[in-house]
């Protein structure tokens, strides 16, 4: 086969930019050696935290043999086995008799553990135990086995624990086990939650009822409302701290207490996120209360958008703090929102749009809540600027809510923001007035609207036109006030004093009236037809009596 000089050097750039086509070409297969197939660890030893996890359950379930797998020790004889289980089974009497691990949330949960805490990057500590009087660091070491990278305890660890094996009283086996440790331990931890736990709540509440009897206005009181909303989560967030030191110190199974350390880090996370809560609930409503005070009520929107962004921020935190405590991954996760972020844009364009239009309708102002407005055919008073929408109370006292998308992207037309009202009516003089009336009747609305001090400057009152019925006198005015309701009050006021004036001077306002003139033949057909009718009737009457 003979190649050109193209061909050849066409193969030869495929060749350099995707390896992987170069068994388009003769032999490049024998080149290509297959990639073996990696598969994780069986007994999850990737991470610090699923080791140590993966132990707990060995250890729960007294399954040595597998507990000894977590130890970096050799397994290659059954002697060697038999000491490792041993190790195992020492290392368990030594965690309940005074050692501690960290709390499961507390360790890393990366494949590299831990870089900040000053150890070699293959090693990681995850907790102590008591060997003759001294704290000895529980540490665990990073290495290969079968291609993949696990974590074990390590060999220091190991010799400590091997070396102190013959000190160590084991359990005893006449016990009450139930899920891998005593009861007796069960009934002291749950003992040491409940008294906590529900003594501090006990304490938080009478201090809340207290406080209510020594304030005279509770509602009123801004003391009162922080206490009410920050004691009640604050008492189990000191219950968490206090049971999670005493636990630690407490001479009872490990497997116990770190299920237990665990379930006390969720209500931990639940504690702080109500108490994140309710403190944001409280100092939403004194700035909001402050601001309605002073008027300021697009800051009040501003307000209200952050506490609820702020709410919504602590709930997918503390979401994703429980849901890492109960061992899912959330990494994975939320690597994936950021594969899928261009299909959850184009999926939820509508809703980004919505949360743009907030920001830019409380950035740029056009309305604020309590303004009264107009958006299209639709009038009524701003309620609420929402994350997503704005809800208006209508004139029919119907609420209407608009996604805040359409609503940056309408015409709106706010009512609250004038500074004055215009005055605007059109007064029709009877045209049985003479002119020297008509001029008079037009100094005397002029000498009204310059006679009043809410008349702004500029006015004018003037004969507009002459109509079909009557002369019409056009008033072109502004009410220099703000207020409608004042508006309302001096309008009545300068349409009542002009007429009053105009009556005192004999000057009659027009009204509508229409003048029908016939022809004395339409005059004789309707006498005609009118007798007719009369006849008609009076035959009628007398065939019915």
């Amino acid at each position: 086969m003979r190649f050109s000089s193209f061909t050849f050097v066409l193969l030869f750039l495929l060749a350099l930019v995707s390896p992987a086509r170069a068994g388009l070409l003769p032999g490049a297969q024998a080149s290509a050696p297959p990639q073996p197939v990696v598969l994780p660890d069986p007994l999850k030893r990737e991470t610090p935290r699923s080791m140590i996890s993966g132990l707990i359950a060995a250890l729960a379930e007294h399954d040595y043999d597998r507990a000894a797998q977590y130890f970096d020790s050799p397994l290659n004889s059954n002697r060697q086995r038999i000491n490792a289980a041993t190790q195992a089974r020492n290392f368990q009497a030594l965690l309940d008799n005074g050692g501690s691990l960290e709390p499961y949330a507390a360790v890393s949960n990366d494949a590299v553990g831990r870089i900040d805490d000053e150890l070699p990057v293959e090693q990681e500590r995850v907790g102590q135990v008591t060997i003759g009087g001294k704290k000895v660091p529980v540490l665990l070491s990073r290495g290969e086995e079968d291609g993949v990278q696990v974590w074990k305890i390590s060999r220091d660890t190991v010799s400590q624990i091997a070396a102190a094996g013959q000190r160590v009283q084991a359990a005893t086996q006449d016990e009450l086990i139930v899920a891998g440790a005593p009861l007796k331990d069960w009934g002291m931890l749950i003992g040491l939650g409940v008294m906590l736990f529900g003594g501090l709540w006990v304490v938080a509440a009478l201090l809340v009822a207290i406080m209510r009897r020594l304030v005279a206005d509770p509602a009123a009181s801004g003391l009162y409302r922080f206490f009410e909303a920050a004691l009640p989560p604050f008492s189990l967030l000191i219950a968490g701290f206090v049971f999670f030191t005493w636990a630690e110190r407490l001479p009872v199974a490990i497997v116990a207490r770190q299920a237990l350390l665990r379930y006390a880090g969720i209500v931990s996370v639940i504690a702080f996120v109500w108490f994140g809560l309710r403190m944001v609930d409280a100092i939403s409503q004194l700035a909001i209360a402050r601001m309605q005070r002073r008027q300021r009520r697009q800051v009040v929107s501003v307000i209200t958008l952050l506490r609820r962004t702020v709410k919504v921020l602590l709930l997918l935190f503390s979401g994703i703090g429980i849901l890492d405590t109960f061992g899912i991954d959330v990494t994975t996760g939320i690597a994936a929102l950021g594969i899928g972020g261009i299909a959850l844009a184009l999926g939820a364009q509508k809703t980004v749009e919505n949360l743009v239009g907030s920001v830019t309708v409380i950035a740029d102002r056009p309305a604020q809540v309590g303004d009264f407005i107009k958006v299209g055919d639709l009038v009524g008073t701003v309620e609420d600027v929402g994350i997503r929408s704005t809800r208006i109370r209508t004139l029919e006292r119907t609420l209407v809510t608009i996604p805040n998308g359409d609503l940056s992207a309408r015409q709106i037309e706010n009512f609250a923001a004038r500074d004055r009202f215009l005055f605007n009516p059109v007064i029709a003089i009877d045209y049985q007035v003479s002119s020297a009336k008509l001029r008079e009747a037009l100094g005397i609305v002029h000498g009204v609207l310059a006679e009043h001090d809410k008349i702004a400057e500029g006015f004018r009152a003037r004969l507009g036109r002459i109509a079909e019925r009557a002369f019409n006198i056009e008033v072109f005015a502004y009410i220099d006030v703000s207020d409608f309701e004042v508006n309302v009050v001096i309008r009545e006021e300068l349409l009542l004093t002009i007429y009053e004036r105009l009556e005192k001077a004999g000057i009659g306002l027009a009204f509508q009236t229409q003048m029908t003139v016939f022809s004395p033949e339409q005059l004789g057909v309707l006498t005609r037809d009118r007798s007719m009718l009369r006849e008609r009737a009076a035959n009628a009457s007398r065939i019915g009596s």
